[in-house]
C-alpha cells in the first residue's frame, strides 16, 4: 500500500525544533522527501549564532527511519536564501510539491513599550519569511504549468496563530504578522488555484520553545507514557493531511488545531447593520445607533472574541 505523500517532496521551514520538527517527521512518515530548513539560533527571539545542527539532526532522524531528507541552514526572511531553499528542493528531489512555512521568532512587548527593531524583526521573520518562500515556490509551480506540464501538484501550509484571532496584548508585532499571514494565504489560494496549487493556514496550539511561558500551568501529562495534550504531534497530522492529494478540495482555509481537535474557522460575519435615515450619517445619528449596540455587549470584547476556543488549566 502506497503512502499518501509517496513520491512528493516538501520543504518545512523552522523544522529544527518543536512544531516544525514534528511536521517534518510526519511528512516523511507519510512518504515525502523533506528539505529540513532551520536557522538554528538558540534564542526564541532570534538571538545567538546560527547553527546547522538542529536541521542536520532532524534530517538524520528522517534518514535513520528510512526516509529521504536534506538539511538547509538559512534565514528564510532573506529573499535570496529563500530562493536557494526552493532551488535545493528542486535540485535534490527533481521538483517541489509541498511548502510548510513554520519559521518564526518572538519579541514580546506591550505596544507602548515596543521598539522599532522588535516590531521589524518579528514582521520580517514571520510575514516576510512566509512571502519569500511562497514567492519562489509559486513561481516554480507556475513555470511548470506554463511549460505545458499537466497535473502540477502544489500545497502550501502556512502558520498563523490565535493571537491574531482573539488578540494578544503583549504581542502586537506577532499578532499583526499572523494576521498578515492569513491575508497572504487567502490571496495566494486564489492566485494559484488554476495551477493546481492550494494554500491553507493553521493556528496551532503546541508546547514548544516559543510558547513555554504561554502554556505554563496548563495541564501536562500525568504519566511518562502519556502524550502531552499540547504536544506538537497533535498538530503535525493536519499538516500532513493538507499536504496530501486528499486535501485537493481544501483551499484558502484557516484551521485551529490542538490536542486532538480541529476547528474550521469562518470568515468574519456581519453582526449588525445600521442604515441612515437620511442621505448621510451624522455624528448624532451614529451615537444614537452604535452606542447602545456596544453598551449591550460585554465590556472589552473584541470583534474576534465572541468564539474563543477554551483550554482548561490543570
Amino acid at each position: 500500500m502506497s503512502l499518501p505523500l509517496e513520491g512528493l517532496s516538501a520543504i518545512v521551514t523552522g523544522a529544527g525544533r518543536g512544531l516544525g520538527r514534528a511536521e517534518a517527521l510526519e511528512l516523511a512518515r507519510l512518504g515525502a522527501a523533506v528539505v529540513v530548513n532551520d536557522y538554528g539560533q538558540p534564542g526564541r527571539d532570534g538571538s545567538g549564532e546560527a547553527s546547522a545542527a538542529p536541521a542536520a539532526e532532524v534530517a538524520a532522524e528522517i534518514r535513520a527511519a528510512g526516509g529521504r531528507a536534506v538539511p538547509h541552514l538559512g534565514d528564510v526572511a532573506d529573499f535570496e536564501t529563500a530562493r536557494g531553499l526552493v532551488d535545493l528542493a528542486v535540485a535534490e528531489f527533481g521538483r517541489l510539491d509541498v511548502l510548510v512555512n513554520n519559521a518564526g521568532i518572538l519579541r514580546d512587548r506591550m505596544i507602548f513599550s515596543m521598539s522599532e527593531d522588535e516590531w521589524d524583526a518579528v514582521i520580517r521573520v514571520h510575514l516576510k519569511g512566509h512571502f519569500n518562500t511562497t514567492h519562489f515556490a509559486a513561481a516554480h509551480w507556475r513555470n511548470r504549468a506554463k511549460a505545458g506540464e499537466s497535473g502540477v501538484y502544489g500545497r502550501i501550509v502556512n502558520t498563523s496563530s490565535e493571537a491574531f484571532l482573539a488578540g494578544s496584548a503583549g504581542q502586537p508585532n506577532y499578532a499583526a504578522a499572523k494576521g498578515g499571514i492569513v491575508g497572504l494565504t487567502t490571496s495566494t489560494a486564489l492566485a494559484l488555484a488554476k495551477y493546481g496549487v492550494t494554500a491553507n493556514a493553521i493556528c496551532p496550539r503546541a508546547r514548544t520553545r516559543m510558547t513555554e511561558d504561554v502554556f505554563a500551568g496548563f495541564a501536562e501529562p500525568a504519566a511518562e507514557d502519556e502524550l502531552d495534550p499540547l504536544a506538537p504531534e497533535h498538530v503535525a497530522p493536519l499538516v500532513g493531511y493538507l499536504a496530501s492529494p486528499a486535501a485537493a478540495g481544501v483551499n484558502g482555509q484557516l484551521l485551529v488545531v490542538h490536542g486532538g481537535m480541529v476547528a474550521i474557522m469562518e470568515r468574519p460575519r456581519v453582526a449588525a447593520t445600521f442604515d441612515t435615515a437620511k442621505d448621510v450619517f451624522t455624528y448624532e445619528e451614529l451615537d444614537g445607533l452604535l452606542t447602545p449596540h456596544y453598551a449591550a455587549r460585554p465590556a472589552g470584547e473584541t470583534f474576534a472574541a465572541t468564539e474563543v476556543l477554551a483550554l482548561k488549566k490543570g
